[in-house]
C-alpha cells in the first residue's frame, strides 16, 4: 500500500512543481513605425517583461490600428502606445477590449514649413492637413482641437494619412498644408526641414478641457478574457512595463545603442533619448482614468467617436497592485 501511495504522489508532486515553475505567457504587440518603437525596442532587448517571470512573444505590427484588428482576432493578448481613440471605437461595438494602463501622452505639435502664409490654426479650415492615419489617437486629437478651438470639422479640411516619415515627405514636397507631428519628429527634422509650431496639443487641449491633465494617444489594451482569467500576469505586465520607462530615462547612452541597433540613424535615436520622458508615462491612476472619460467625451463632442463609454473598460485592480508592490520594494 505504502509503494502504491508513493507511486501515486510521486508524478504529483512533479506535475504541481511544474506548474508552480511555469512562466505565465503573454503574447504582446506593439506599432514599430511610431513612438512606441523606442519603448518596445528597449523592453525586448532589456528583457523587462521576462524578468518578470513572464514567457513573452513579441509581434510587430507596421500599421497603428493592426493592433486593435490583432486583439478582436485573438491573435494577441494585448498591446502597448494601441490607439485610444480606436480602444473607445472598438468597446462601443462590444469587442471585448479592455485598457488596463495608458502609455504614451500627446506630445504632439501642429507645424506647417517655415515660410508658409498660414499664421494660426484657425486658417487651417480648407487646408490639406497631415497626420498619423484616420483612426489613430492623433488624428482624433487633432481634429478634436480643430473642432473645439477653432470651429473647423473634420469635414472642413482634407486628413492626409501616414506615418511620421511619409509625413515630413509631404510638407517638404508641399504636397500639404501643415501637419500634426510628434515632437520627437520635429526634433529630427528640425536641420533638414524648417517648420514653424502653430500649436501644441496639451495646451490646446487645456483651452477647451478645462483641465491640466494631458491628453494620451497611446494605452496599454489587452483581451477581456486574458484579464479576467490572468490579473495576476497583467500586473507583472504593468511591472515590466514601468522597469522599461525607468530604465530607458537613466540609461540614454544605452538606449541609442539599443534604438541604432533596431535601425535609426544616431541622430534619430538620440532624439527619442531627449524626449524619453515626455514620450513615454505609464499611468492608471483615478485622476488619469477621469482625465480619460472626459477625453472620450471630447472625442464624442467632436464627431471623432461614436458611442458610449462603458465604465468597465477600465480595469484597474492590476495597476492598483503594482504601485503596491513597488512601494513595498
Amino acid at each position: 500500500m505504502k509503494k502504491l501511495l508513493v507511486v501515486v504522489l510521486v508524478p504529483l508532486f512533479i506535475a504541481m512543481t511544474s506548474t508552480a515553475g511555469a512562466a505565465d505567457k503573454a503574447r504582446v504587440g506593439y506599432w514599430t513605425s511610431g513612438v512606441s518603437l523606442g519603448y518596445g525596442a528597449v523592453l525586448e532587448a532589456e528583457r523587462f517583461l521576462e524578468k518578470q517571470g513572464l514567457e513573452v512573444e513579441f509581434t510587430h505590427f507596421p500599421d497603428v490600428n493592426a493592433q486593435i484588428l490583432a486583439l478582436t482576432s485573438d491573435s494577441i493578448d494585448l498591446s502597448f502606445g494601441t490607439p485610444l481613440a480606436g480602444v473607445f471605437s472598438a468597446a462601443a461595438q462590444g469587442i471585448p477590449i479592455k485598457l488596463f494602463a495608458v502609455t504614451q501622452p500627446a506630445d504632439a505639435k501642429f507645424v506647417v514649413p517655415a515660410d508658409s502664409p498660414i499664421q494660426s490654426l484657425a486658417d487651417f479650415k480648407a487646408k490639406k492637413i497631415g497626420s498619423s492615419p484616420a483612426g489613430s489617437s492623433v488624428a482624433v486629437i487633432a481634429s478634436t482641437i480643430l473642432a473645439r478651438n477653432y470651429g473647423i470639422t473634420p469635414a472642413d479640411f482634407t486628413l492626409v494619412g501616414g506615418n511620421e516619415s511619409r509625413l515630413v515627405q509631404f510638407l517638404a514636397q508641399n504636397q500639404v498644408d501643415g501637419s500634426a507631428l510628434r515632437s520627437v519628429t520635429v526634433l529630427q527634422v528640425q536641420d533638414e526641414l524648417k517648420l514653424r509650431v502653430l500649436g501644441d496639443f496639451a495646451e490646446e487641449w487645456k483651452k477647451f478641457a478645462g483641465t491640466d491633465a494631458v491628453p494620451y494617444v497611446g494605452s496599454a489594451a489587452i483581451t477581456a478574457k486574458f484579464i479576467s482569467a490572468r490579473p495576476e500576469a497583467v500586473t507583472k505586465i504593468i511591472l515590466g512595463l514601468l522597469a522599461a520607462e525607468r530604465w530607458g530615462a537613466a540609461h540614454p547612452n544605452e538606449v541609442t545603442t539599443i534604438l541604432q541597433k533596431a535601425g535609426l540613424p544616431e541622430k534619430d535615436a538620440g532624439a527619442f533619448v531627449t524626449q524619453w520622458s515626455k514620450m513615454y508615462k505609464l499611468d492608471f491612476s483615478p485622476a488619469v482614468v477621469d482625465s480619460l472619460k472626459l477625453q472620450h467625451a471630447e472625442f464624442v463632442k467632436a464627431g471623432a467617436v461614436k458611442g458610449e463609454l462603458n465604465a468597465d473598460l477600465f480595469v484597474t485592480g492590476p495597476f492598483n497592485e503594482a504601485v503596491r508592490l513597488q512601494e513595498k520594494r
